[in-house]
């Protein structure tokens, strides 16, 4: 498939995809005889995948450790297992900042209610 099908798919925009692929981030991409990429189904899931790492919050430099780990083949499992599991702890922590936050806003908009409540 073309890069505007892969975006479409992944969710990255094709301006993105091309800046990931520069820094490393992207397995290589096979290119036909025209030139253009073509992107495999496993392209796309790894793309897929970086949409979500990114969107969660990793910051890029460990998503380029990550990449490489998956270049250097499959001894590297758990390690990547292992920086996967430290993302997933974090974003518990920011789910649970998130909903205490949630909290402090609704005893707010409860209070705000309350207020409006007594107005004429």
């Amino acid at each position: 498939m073309r890069i505007s099908e892969a975006s479409s798919k992944s969710g990255l925009s094709a301006d993105t995809i091309r800046f990931y692929e520069k820094t490393g981030l992207v397995p290589a991409i096979a290119r036909g005889p025209d030139g253009l990429r073509r992107f495999s189904p496993e392209n796309v899931e790894w793309l897929t995948l970086l949409y979500w790492l990114r969107k969660t919050g990793m910051p890029m430099q460990e998503m380029q450790h990550f990449a490489l780990l998956y270049r250097q083949g499959a001894q590297t499992l758990p390690q990547r297992r292992a920086v996967l599991l430290e993302h997933e702890k974090r974003l518990r922590r920011r789910r649970d900042d998130l909903d205490r936050c949630a909290d402090v806003l609704a005893v707010k908009l409860a209070a705000y209610d309350r207020i409006e409540g007594d107005q004429p």
